[in-house]
């Protein structure tokens, strides 16, 4: 791939344009992408409208962000989409009141407990992802294939392929504020995108500041070399799964009080989503390179393309085609990037590595 290099005469500090371009290809394209429906809309750039797609990029932005940690560690989760309507369909549910026959009784539980239970089964369905791929060595894409159908099934049995509605709740039930997550605002911004992004901060923190992100790097980037340092292999491969399970409940919670309503099929294709957006955010799917950065602009890219798409009255089977585009694309240049890097000379001797040894390759990328 051809670049263009300008030298500047005076400090003889060189610039490669392609590689500037292409490390910054999400930036540059969520740029691109708001510029041009701003032009072909007046709408698509107002304050309410960028608030809305916010909302929107929020939920599956969640999804990513465990994806991610997947990602890093080397792995792949096809559940979250599952996991995401399942806790959905748990919290209408409770919503509902749940029925003692025997003493004649509805409960309703208070909003808070609903969403302590719906973490608290995303956590329990990436649990078991990550034993079976950790402790059976079950492959990721098999293992969590099988997950992800289990758990649309389970949505599917508990509904009978209905959708719970109205689950705004009642004064007088006292199971109100469930809609809060979906409707509020703090200083302008929906709650849901606050959780987004406190989340985001958290996870960039931990990725670039704790033992757990250099673990995490130093397993995805080498497996086996990262096991003879002393890295927690396992348990580092199943946490990336329960966390992943966590950020898809809490989309699921924000998506259902979003609509105030939760059906069992919510959530479909929703982890092709979120690959894509740590895909165009420059994560390699081998493991190892990623940030949490990349792939908030590469959610943003994704999210902001689709509304974009609708605002126009593009039909949403068009809108398919685009992320499918988009994915390809993504993984090409991904692929011309890491290729780059490939070819740049070994340096002898290794650098010592955030884990106390010395090796060539403990990758750790910023986030």
């Amino acid at each position: 791939m051809a670049t263009q290099t300008m030298q500047s005469a005076g400090s003889g500090v060189s610039f490669d344009i392609g590689k500037i371009l292409l490390q910054g290809r999400a930036f540059f394209a969520l740029i691109a992408i708001v510029a041009i429906f701003s032009m072909l809309s007046p709408y698509y750039l107002t304050t309410n409208n960028l608030m809305t797609m916010s909302s929107h990029v929020a939920i599956f932005g969640l999804l990513a962000l465990g994806m991610l940690l997947v990602v890093l560690d080397g792995g792949i989760d096809l559940s979250v989409g599952s996991t995401l309507g399942f806790s959905g369909v748990v919290a209408g549910f409770l919503m509902q009141g749940i029925t003692l026959k025997a003493f004649g009784v509805v409960l309703y539980p208070p909003v808070w407990a609903v969403v302590v239970l719906c973490v608290a089964l995303g956590a329990l369905i990436g649990f078991i992802n990550g034993v079976l791929i950790a402790r059976f060595k079950v492959p990721a894409f098999v293992a969590t294939l099988g997950v992800m159908y289990m758990v649309r099934g389970c949505g599917l049995l508990m509904t009978n392929g209905l959708t719970y509605n109205d689950l705004g709740g009642k004064p007088e039930l006292g199971n109100t504020g469930f809609d809060w997550l979906g409707f509020n605002r703090l200083a302008g911004v929906p709650v849901g995108v606050l959780v987004f992004v406190i989340l985001a901060l958290a996870m960039s923190l931990v990725l670039n500041r704790s033992a757990f992100g250099r673990w995490l790097y130093a397993a995805g980037g080498n497996e086996r070399a990262a096991e003879l340092s002393g890295v927690p292999v396992k348990r580092v491969q199943i946490s990336v799964y329960v966390l992943s399970g966590v950020c898809a409940a809490l989309g699921g919670l924000i998506l259902s009080s979003q609509l105030t309503s939760a059906g069992p099929t919510a959530g479909t294709t929703y982890e092709l989503t979120a690959i894509a957006a740590v895909v165009v955010g420059g994560a390699a799917l081998t493991g190892g390179r990623g940030n949490v950065r990349g792939t908030l602009l590469g959610a943003f890219v994704i999210g902001f393309l689709s509304d974009g798409l609708v605002i126009i009255g593009v039909s949403s089977y068009w809108q398919t085609v685009f992320t499918g585009a988009v994915i390809v694309l993504a993984v090409l240049l991904n692929a011309v990037q890491y290729g780059r890097r490939s070819k740049k000379p070994a340096i002898t001797g290794g650098r010592p590595s955030p884990l106390g040894t010395t090796h060539p390759h403990v990758p750790k990328t910023p986030a």
